[in-house]
């Protein structure tokens, strides 16, 4: 495998000190704020998220790790008074959950941002530094749709460069700006891939744009290409954006009623909030991102 410190990757370690949480998120400040405010003009919106239907908790809890179960397993419980509570199993890194990644989510090597020891981070009682505590209160900033897939979903195997990224913006009239979110639509849905069908996925150099670009957060309907574009490089979004940009990831959105939506109204920027659970100390949750127009 080729050695990272030789592909010249961006990096933003250190760059927000060593006790940062938020990485890319510090890019989002009030001014950015403010500019996402005045994108709310009509009162439409539209989910990010993929529905879930819950399994019954009556199989293996390991079951939750395969694409073809439900990220939810659910048990039913009665009070006897007249009032039916639940007890829900969740695997937040599935492919059929749309979650937000904390960036100690990914390590690189032994350590986690903004440098770590990956043992000390990562412990059977939690995750002690970088989770989901740094993003618990929510995120709110303009949100820009790039629609790859109009027409059409992206090829099997396409890696989506800087060029891609660009001519999605002067078709659709829209510039990233430092602080966005970008959502990116393949046109693949979350399902499991067909064997010998490789999905599209982010290039390297894509994540550079980004990086130049100072986007603070990323989603879409795929991410990293599977199998790897490059077996041989780091995974360009896990390995890179997240590991090394300290950049969170919305995996698993489902982004067809936002892409109907931006059609409609011919605009491709919105404001996106972000609620997660107020759940501390994880690697990742499940969230509904909302896109309003």
């Amino acid at each position: 495998m080729a050695d990272p410190n030789d592909l010249d990757l961006p990096d933003n370690w250190g760059r927000w000190g060593s006790d940062d949480e938020l990485g890319t998120l510090n890019l989002i400040d009030d001014e950015v704020r403010a500019r996402a405010a005045p994108e709310v003009r009509t009162g439409r919106w539209a989910s990010l998220a993929q529905p879930i239907t819950p399994n019954p908790m009556i199989s293996s809890p390991f079951a939750p790790t395969t694409v073809d179960v439900s990220p939810v397993q659910q048990m039913m419980s009665h009070t006897g008074i007249g009032v039916a509570a639940d007890l829900m199993l969740v695997t937040n890194h599935h492919a059929k959950s749309t979650h937000i990644d904390a960036l100690a989510h990914w390590s690189t090597g032994s350590e986690v941002y903004p440098g770590r020891p990956r043992d000390q981070v990562v412990t059977a009682a939690g995750i002690t530094f970088a989770s989901t505590t740094a993003f618990a209160a929510g995120i709110v900033t303009r949100g820009v749709l790039l629609d790859l897939a109009v027409g059409e979903p992206l090829p099997s195997g396409h890696a989506v460069t800087s060029s891609d990224l660009e001519d999605a913006e002067q078709r659709q009239g829209v510039e990233i700006q430092s602080g966005d979110a970008l959502a990116v639509r393949f046109g693949w849905p979350a399902d499991p891939l067909i064997p010998g069908r490789p999905a599209p996925g982010i290039s390297l150099d894509a994540v550079r744009w980004m990086h130049r670009r100072g986007v603070a957060l990323y989603t879409g309907d795929r991410g990293d290409a599977y199998p790897p574009l490059d077996a041989d490089g780091p995974s360009p979004l896990h390995g890179v954006a997240l590991g090394r940009m300290a950049m969170p990831l919305i995996d698993g959105a489902q982004l067809d009623d936002l892409a109907t939506l931006c059609a409609e109204l011919e605009r491709y920027s919105f404001l996106l909030a972000v609620g997660p659970p107020r759940i501390h100390g994880l690697t990742g949750v499940t969230v509904n991102p909302l896109a309003i127009f």
